[in-house]
């Protein structure tokens, strides 16, 4: 029996489980990002404190840490790094350091995707630009690239992996249900919006 799969799993957990987005600004002097806006740990929250070089950092940094999980594991086999891929996604948003309360996935979904499939991921990103630019919500542009996803990985030709992102993306529409219900309502905050 291997425990390789198990050991990809806890790699990948505990690389996910990094929160940059509290770390960065604590060290920046901007106290504990979880008592602003939506209390996230992500990126979008960690732009709600105005410093827009702490948010592109938060993402870079929470998105490298998928594709970190995915590259170091991937030399055990596909299989082990898919296995960490999905760690690393849980550990984002269940981090054990934080009582088991991170981020919502994205920008570690988003590596984890580069990680593995480097075309999806470049569609990924399109999607979500795109949907930023016309309607300036950052979660329904996640959520529109999250449903892209799948189906472009099983265009692609990659059953695997799209059934490994569609369940990614369903964990990540769960983990955004309260923005779907601002935006069903209408009050969903804009991007660039202070906390």
């Amino acid at each position: 029996m291997s425990y390789m799969p198990l050991i990809a799993l806890f790699l990948g957990y505990l690389l996910g489980s990094i929160p940059f987005g509290l770390l960065l600004t604590r060290a920046a002097g901007l106290g504990d990002v979880r008592n602003i806006g939506s209390g996230n740990i992500g990126a979008t929250n960690v732009l709600r404190t105005g410093n827009k070089t702490l948010a592109a950092a938060t993402l870079l940094l929470d998105a490298l840490k998928g594709t970190a999980a995915v590259l170091i594991a991937g030399h055990y086999g596909q299989e082990a790094a898919m296995v960490a891929g999905f760690g690393a996604f849980i550990g984002h948003i269940f981090p054990v350091w934080l009582g088991f309360k991170g981020g919502k996935g994205v920008a570690t979904y988003v590596g984890v995707l580069f990680g593995l499939a480097w075309q999806a991921g470049l569609l990924f990103v399109v999607t979500w630009i795109l949907v930023a630019l016309a309607l300036r919500y950052s979660s329904l542009s996640a959520l529109t690239a999250c449903i892209v996803t799948p189906f472009t990985l099983w265009l692609m030709g990659r059953g695997d992996l799209a059934l490994l992102f569609a369940v990614l993306s369903a964990i990540t529409f769960f983990t955004h249900r309260a923005n779907i219900a601002r935006l069903i309502a209408g009050t969903e905050t804009r991007i660039g919006a202070k906390g």
